[in-house]
């Protein structure tokens, strides 16, 4: 599904990730793990094309994302890619139902209302689809966030500590959303965090160190 040969990153001159090579196959689920500073949150970046790396390559479903112009990457990453980040970007001016059509959208799909309230409901979201996100707690906007990743069925489902402000109902709520729509879909889960619970669900584990 994705691979990564001499992959670097850096900021400012000083490298903040290096990944010498790593292969996923389709399908397979991963953590990864690393202490803050190692670059997690970079990686995933990377593989969702939102960052060019400095140097090496990185191939999602046989492209390499860093060849694609702004468009094509737009358009891919919808289509193939699900993310859910640290901050959760939903757009404030849009209800609950309004941001998950948009993913749909913005990647060029049909707009489908059924398929928007089923994510939600997985996630215990039934009747606040027309909430905005100023009125929903911390929790249940990350929930959201959870159902925007998963609305267009990726083929590589991203999650940067998805369920660290949830209580333990809600995180293995949102852990089972992630699992069981990579499963249906076949898609390759990859989550970074430092949440135990999520830790001892994912044996696969790709471990990254701090850089000097």
């Amino acid at each position: 599904m994705f691979a990564l040969r001499n992959l670097k990153h850096a900021y400012d001159g000083r490298d903040v990730l290096r990944v010498d090579q790593w292969q996923v196959g389709q399908g397979e689920h991963w953590l990864v793990l690393g202490p803050s500073g190692s670059g997690k949150t970079t990686l995933l970046h990377i593989l969702a094309g939102i960052l060019r790396p400095t140097a090496g390559n990185a191939s999602v479903a046989g492209q390499d994302v860093s060849a694609l112009n702004a468009a094509d990457l737009d358009r891919f990453r919808g289509r193939n890619v699900g993310l859910v980040l640290q901050r959760l970007h939903l757009i404030p001016s849009l209800n609950v139902m309004e941001n998950l059509l948009l993913a749909q959208y913005l990647a060029g799909l049909a707009q489908d209302h059924a398929r928007v309230r089923q994510a939600l409901g997985s996630l215990d979201l039934g009747g606040r689809e027309n909430a905005y996100p100023h009125e929903l707690s911390f929790g249940q906007a990350q929930r959201v966030a959870v159902a925007r990743a998963v609305v267009n069925r990726p083929k590589l489902l991203l999650a940067d500590e998805p369920t660290s402000n949830l209580d333990d109902a809600r995180c293995e709520q949102a852990f089972e959303l992630l699992e069981s729509q990579a499963r249906a879909c076949g898609a390759t889960l990859v989550i970074a965090t430092h949440d135990q619970r999520i830790k001892a669900r994912m044996p696969n584990r790709h471990e990254l160190t701090e850089q000097a």
